[in-house]
């Protein structure tokens, strides 16, 4: 499975509006704070959505930390998915390289 740093993902969706970034994580987790542009697709509703996000450029995939986002990944790829990324370090790494979020008021 391929990784991305947060900061290269952030790059990569800067430089091209096809690229979307995935956050598998649940949705009360997303609505506290997320990276900016980021959809919200739990991980276990991904099998169900997946053609949704098949014919973006790049599609990166982003939890908490890194775990559940790899386990997406790896689904994407086995699906048939041949742009996909992981984000190494999750939101926990957009946040501490100050990337932009979105956090609940």
């Amino acid at each position: 499975m391929k990784t991305i740093t947060p900061k290269e993902a952030f790059e990569h969706m800067q430089a091209d509006p096809r690229a979307v970034l995935i956050d598998v994580r649940e949705t009360s987790e997303f609505a506290d704070e997320h990276a900016e542009r980021a959809q919200n697709i739990p991980l276990s509703i991904l099998p169900l959505r997946i053609q949704e996000i098949s014919a973006a450029s790049e599609i990166f995939f982003i939890c908490q930390s890194g775990g559940r986002s790899g386990q997406a990944a790896a689904f994407a790829e086995k699906a048939g998915l041949s742009q996909v990324k992981n984000v190494s370090g999750g939101t926990l790494g957009w946040i501490h390289d100050g990337l932009p979020t979105t956090a609940r008021i």
